[in-house]
């Protein structure tokens, strides 16, 4: 998400960084280029308006051109600004009433909403500790039921029955007294939805509000449908007193009209951005973060927390053990390394997260394909638990063994190879004590030398 709006953004203010003076016409330049990219992201017009004429109250006041380096100040402004639009801190889940806290989804067909429902009950299971129950009142499309079962007893939610025929407040009420009956902390109620806004869908929404008293009500909408986004969202808003917004699919918005448009149109937080169709993929939204990431400072707040959610710990402190202790760092150990990265999404999933990549030409991005690590670990699982053991033992006999193994060439053998022996040295310097010495080693290792698995190099 952001991708087009980064580009453009970063190389517009970039070039007023470094300035040591800044003019009114400078600025009024800058902006209108600010202005046209916004619009170009699908941001909504009455959105754009406002975020620009609050930036150009602030840029053209002392705040910045008396600034000793106005550039940057007005970069904080613009993302300070940015942020605000998008609800200023980030919106948690309100559950702190009589278990069970009731959560209904609402959103039209197609947006994501089942989906949404497991990933939530994910979420909340294994970030919040709670335990959780899912129930489908969509009666309407009998294989929504079947879906939402099978994802319930993926992510380990407990699932109420529900069948076509019944009255979906029915439903919703039984639903309820099995959620108190098995202690469960919190209900997720999935709703139907159309293909459009109607009247009967509106009309069963507000029955079920009416019934459950939900702790809070989420409005679940495609990012890619940009500034529709926002005003179908605005809809729901008017019938329903809805608590937050979740936009999924935003892997595949590239603009994010939507993230921008959503919270100034409705009023209500952006309260989590779902990505992919795996149940993992469902992120708490962070306006002051993704605010950052649109100008291209990345979100080293969020690669942080999800290094450690992701990280094995118990890994870890044994690989540090081994280290410590001068053992060699073998291609098991690199292989663990390479499993824990795709753990977090990946080469792509960690790049959209580092400052500076809006500035990487698309060309060099585009080599980066999601599938570097994955064929890394293919080639280590093709060599032998000796040869992984001891890589010296990879001559070129057994590298194209290993290649024909792995469906791989002998040259992408000869790239693991390659990028084993650095991180072998890197370690072998850690274990010397030498902090110096592993910064120079992992300088050795990403500083020119391209990315794991043959990636993009300078």
């Amino acid at each position: 998400m952001f991708e087009s709006l980064t580009q453009r953004l970063s190389g517009t203010l970039q070039r007023l960084r470094g300035r040591g003076r800044l003019s009114e016409e400078n600025i009024r330049e800058s902006l209108r280029e600010v202005r046209i990219a916004l619009l170009e992201a699908d941001v909504a017009l009455p959105v754009v308006q406002a975020l620009i004429e609050r930036i150009k109250v602030r840029a053209i006041g002392q705040e910045v051109l008396q600034s000793l380096t106005p550039g940057q100040a007005l970069i904080k402004v613009v993302r300070d600004e940015l942020a605000l639009v998008m609800g200023g801190q980030g919106a948690e889940l309100s559950l702190a009433r009589q278990p069970p806290a009731v959560i209904l989804m609402a959103g039209l067909q197609g947006a994501g909403k089942t989906t949404t429902v497991a990933k939530l009950a994910r979420f909340l299971r294994e970030r919040k500790k709670k335990k959780v129950m899912v129930v489908s009142c969509d009666v309407y499309r009998p294989a929504a039921i079947a879906q939402l079962e099978t994802l319930a007893g993926q992510v380990g939610a407990l699932f109420h029955p529900s069948e076509a025929g019944q009255v979906p407040v029915e439903i919703a009420r039984a639903a309820l007294d099995a959620a108190r009956r098995n202690v469960a902390d919190v209900l997720i109620v999935d709703t139907a939805g159309r293909l459009a806004i109607d009247a009967a869908m509106m009309a069963e929404i507000q029955a079920l509000h009416a019934a459950l008293d939900p702790a809070e009500t989420l409005f679940v909408v495609d990012a890619m449908t940009g500034q529709d986004a926002a005003a179908t969202a605005k809809a729901f808003a008017e019938a329903l007193p809805l608590t937050g917004v979740v936009l999924t699919k935003t892997d595949g918005d590239a603009r994010g009209g939507a993230a921008l448009s959503v919270r100034y149109i409705t009023g209500k937080p952006i309260k989590f951005v779902g990505v992919g169709e795996k149940t993992d993929g469902l992120d708490v939204f962070h306006p002051d973060r993704a605010a950052g990431r649109i100008l291209d400072m990345g979100d080293v707040l969020s690669l942080v927390e999800e290094v450690e959610r992701s990280v094995d710990r118990d890994k870890a402190a044994k690989l540090a053990e081994k280290v410590a202790k001068g053992k060699r760092f073998d291609l098991n150990d690199l292989r663990d390394q390479m499993l824990q990265m795709q753990n977090m999404g990946g080469l792509a999933g960690l790049m959209d997260k580092l400052p500076g990549m809006g500035q990487i030409p698309d060309s060099v991005k585009a080599q980066v394909t999601g599938k570097e690590i994955p064929r890394m670990i293919a080639i280590i699982n093709s060599m032998t638990p000796k040869e992984r053991r001891n890589p010296d033992l990879l001559n070129g006999s057994r590298r194209a063994r290993v290649a024909r193994g792995s469906g791989t060439t002998p040259a992408q053998v000869n790239q693991v190879i390659k990028q084993w022996q650095q991180m072998e040295k890197m370690m072998s310097k850690l274990s010397r004590g030498g902090m110096k010495g592993m910064l120079r080693g992992m300088q050795g290792l990403m500083g020119g030398r391209g990315f794991p698995g043959g990636g993009f190099r300078r």
